[in-house]
């Protein structure tokens, strides 16, 4: 079966390795006897173990949806009677996974507004290789993750992160687990980090004489830890963590767009540099030159200063024209963009290839009427890959040409049929930014900081607040923000609820923990050991 076969020939050792893992598993309770926690579980409780083990393996090692894989564990532990209905899909119902699905709906209204990009450029920066952008990222996230939840602060950071790591170029593979044990770091330095410290906490209370711990009593053992977890990963980052590239890159994109933009008056990047900006580093996108009251500058230099109404012509991938238009201080140089009927914030970007019998072929874009005709606004132009001369309406249209447009999300309907495009697509994500909304999405998002550090909500009501703050106050769409979740995380964050309920009520959870403790003896370190090993 080929969805069976590893992913690559290295995941043959990763088969061995949980072939000799099982082995040992079972070896050990053969010597310890059917006396023992592990040789007193029932066929449930082993059935259990074996159905989580090969769900991991399988995720891990095929190409299998992580969403199919656990599904389908819960599924058969339903089917076979170890779970009933209820209780196995009472995991879609946890307060857990209905936060982080409400932070998605917080992180696209900050997204929208340009808020994500603010964050990334002030507090995680523009370091100059891996090890300072894994250092400048783990900081805030620990200082965040130790007053709120991992999940949702992890959550929260991932687009952010992802954002980032294109600017800088850097593999997001590279970032993404770090991303995650920054959480745990931080998470180990308060009473309030983890929910595990909570419940830990409370079960001292209530099955000892303890008044029970205060906010920062663990900060003397969990700091050291997450100082030493920090030192670890900056040490070994280069050799454990992996490279991953898409199957199809912004280098593999053959269309070279050539676009217009303007300084527009006000813009806070005037009186920067090119490089100060941040229009060097952006990926697959190059400035050939600004246009400064009628005179032309070739081969800008990085430290050229910026001034308003400098009309600056780039080339590049269309990811990095999207990128473009979202920056703060620019705007498309036509002015056309300003007389379209729909509201720009309901507008999106869509890519449209000029077919032979279009009616304003070999015309100007200017002479064809495009906006009056087709109600969209041309924005870039592809053609083979040519860097096209002159302002975007005198561009001469010919067949094959790629227009980048702005539109309303109907032009792509309304074309299909057309005999005047041979191809059009609407761009994922594209909508224009809404950055007056800014100062307000940071304001809600800081809210919904405080309220849930000083305990005057839970983390979930804060954060729902939140998201139907983005909504009233126009930062996001009620439609985009839906369209924003991970239904797939979500599919996979709740059958795994599902698996660790089964772990629980066949007493196999209780099973391994007990033989851990059985094996490691009296001798406390022995104990950490087994626990944390």
């Amino acid at each position: 079966m080929a969805w069976l076969r590893p992913r690559k020939t290295s995941h043959y050792l990763g088969w061995g390795l949980g072939a000799l893992a099982i082995a040992l598993i079972l070896g050990w309770w053969q010597t310890v006897g059917v006396n023992s926690p592990l040789g007193q579980l029932g066929w449930q409780g082993w059935a259990t173990i074996g159905l989580t083990a090969l769900a991991f393996c399988l995720n891990a090692m095929t190409p299998l949806p992580a969403e199919i894989i656990f599904l389908g564990a819960l599924g058969l532990l339903i089917l076979t009677g170890i779970l009933d209905s209820e209780t196995g899909l009472a995991g879609f119902s946890n307060e857990g996974l209905a936060t982080i699905a409400v932070l998605y709906l917080v992180v696209m209204g900050l997204q929208q507004t340009g808020s994500l990009g603010w964050i990334s450029q002030r507090v995680l920066g523009l370091p100059k290789g891996e090890s300072a952008a894994l250092f400048r990222m783990m900081l805030p996230v620990m200082g965040l993750s130790a007053f709120l939840n991992n999940t949702p602060v992890v959550a929260m950071f991932i687009p952010i992160v992802n954002e980032w790591c294109r600017k800088l170029r850097i593999s997001p593979s590279k970032l993404m687990l770090p991303l995650s044990y920054a959480a745990l770091f931080g998470g180990c330095c308060t009473l309030i980090g983890t929910s595990t410290n909570l419940v830990v906490n409370g079960l001292l209370i209530s099955e000892t004489d303890h008044p029970g711990l205060g906010i920062f009593d663990i900060t003397l053992v969990g700091l050291p830890c997450a100082i030493a977890g920090t030192l670890f990963l900056m040490l070994t980052h280069r050799w454990l963590l992996p490279i991953r590239k898409p199957a199809i890159s912004d280098q593999d994109d053959m269309r070279q767009y050539t676009v217009e933009m303007v300084v527009s008056e006000g813009s806070s990047l005037a009186g920067k540099s090119i490089e100060d900006a941040g229009l060097r580093n952006l990926p697959n996108l190059f400035l050939i030159e600004i246009v400064r009251n009628a005179l032309v500058l070739p081969a800008v230099s990085p430290r050229e200063i910026l001034q308003e109404k400098d009309q600056l012509i780039f080339v590049g991938a269309v990811d990095s024209i999207l990128d473009l238009n979202r920056l703060r201080g620019l705007q498309p140089a036509t002015d056309q963009v300003f007389k379209l009927d729909t509201p720009r914030s309901e507008r999106c970007l869509i890519e449209a290839v000029v077919s032979n019998s279009c009616p304003i072929l070999r015309q100007t874009i200017r002479e064809g009427k495009f906006r009056s005709r087709y109600n969209a606004v041309v924005l870039a132009v592809a053609r083979n890959g040519e860097k096209l001369q002159g302002k975007i309406g005198e561009i001469r249209l010919l067949p094959g040409d790629t227009l980048l447009l702005e539109t309303h999300p109907t032009f792509a309907e309304q074309q299909r049929g057309s005999t005047d495009f041979y191809l059009v697509s609407e761009i994922p994500d594209s909508e224009p930014m809404r950055h007056d909304r800014a100062p307000i999405a940071l304001g809600i998002l800081m809210a919904m900081v405080v309220c849930a550090v000083f305990g005057w909500l839970s983390m979930l009501k804060a954060a729902t607040v939140a998201a139907i703050a983005m909504m009233i106050c126009g930062c996001c769409s009620p439609s985009r923000a839906l369209k924003s979740i991970e239904w797939q995380v979500m599919l996979v964050i709740g059958a795994a609820f599902g698996l660790g309920k089964a772990l629980e009520l066949t007493g196999a959870a209780e099973a391994i923990a007990n033989s851990l403790i059985q094996v490691a003896g009296d001798n406390p370190w022995t104990t950490i050991i087994a626990v944390y090993g």
